[in-house]
């Protein structure tokens, strides 16, 4: 039984995860410590009880959602399994990160070898609190552990017994979701640098209504989450280039993701992000600081 579940970090996905896991009655725990002041209000809003450093989460937790922007996947990963070693917790680590295949693998190294028991995991879909029930994709020796949150504000999916698998669903899902959405972004702005974007939408409504219905909704939300997909589209482009395909593709989201992070827009959060600018206008004012 999972009775207790560590996340790290409370974000946007984490902090909505975790209210779900505590409305069904999981007891949801947490590290603040040197946390920005944006995670601290979110634990809060999830009713996290906080712990005061890693030894602790991992001695009290019988599961831990790492849950955080890929570059600081592998990192935390040394730093719990170094609880894991010191305090001999018996922890059940599941990285959820957007991660290569290959990265997770050397993960799973590093907690097995402190002693930890090692998930390999990939979100997708929105979070519980923009109304979605996010998929957690679990695979390996250990998987169907994570299986008992399933129903509790999330949707846990067990794939397979080998480590890769889920982040490899991760990294071909949103290879097309994030990678499709930067390409909408750079032809709109070539076309706002033409002085063809007004042209262009008025195709787009007869032509292809539901894309243009798409990127209206999306690409408005882009700049607050850009600086979580810059390493997300680099961990996709290690990806294919270890299947032997071309890297190409995100190698360029990359560097459209860089652009609406370094924007003016770059600094929202998801908290923060103007209702009433609408994706049209967002891509006229950043293509004038181009």
């Amino acid at each position: 039984m999972i009775n207790t579940v560590a996340i790290m970090s409370p974000g946007d996905m984490g902090h909505s995860v975790g209210l779900e896991l505590k409305k069904h009655g999981i007891d949801v725990i947490t590290c603040l410590e040197g946390r920005s002041d944006r995670t601290k209000l979110l634990a809060a809003r999830g009713g996290f009880r906080i712990v005061e450093n890693f030894d602790q989460m991992v001695l009290e937790a019988d599961l831990l959602l790492s849950i955080m922007v890929p570059s600081n996947a592998q990192q935390f990963a040394i730093q719990i399994a170094k609880s894991i070693d010191s305090t001999k917790g018996n922890l059940i680590f599941v990285d959820c990160n957007a991660i290569s295949p290959k990265n997770s693998k050397n993960i799973s190294d590093i907690i097995t070898d402190a002693g930890g028991q090692y998930v390999d995991g990939g979100i997708i879909g929105n979070s519980p609190a923009n109304g979605d029930t996010p998929r957690f994709y679990v695979s390996g020796p250990g998987g169907n552990s994570v299986l008992s949150l399933d129903g509790k504000g999330i949707a846990v999916k067990f794939i397979g017994d080998q480590i890769g698998q889920a982040s490899g669903i991760k990294m071909c899902y949103a290879a097309l979701t994030k990678g499709t959405n930067t390409l909408q972004v750079a032809l709109l702005l070539m076309a706002e640098k033409m002085g063809l974007l007004d042209q262009l939408v008025e195709e787009f409504s007869s032509s292809q209504s539901n894309v243009l219905e798409s990127m209206e909704k999306s690409i408005k939300k882009l700049p607050a989450n850009a600086h979580r997909w810059i390493g997300e589209m680099q961990q996709i482009a290690s990806t294919f280039e270890d299947f032997g395909l071309t890297s190409d593709f995100h190698k360029g989201a990359e560097k459209i993701y860089t652009l609406l992070n370094e924007s003016q827009f770059g600094d929202e959060t998801p908290e923060t992000i103007d209702p009433d600018r609408t994706s049209l206008e967002t891509i006229k004012l950043i293509s004038k600081k181009l």
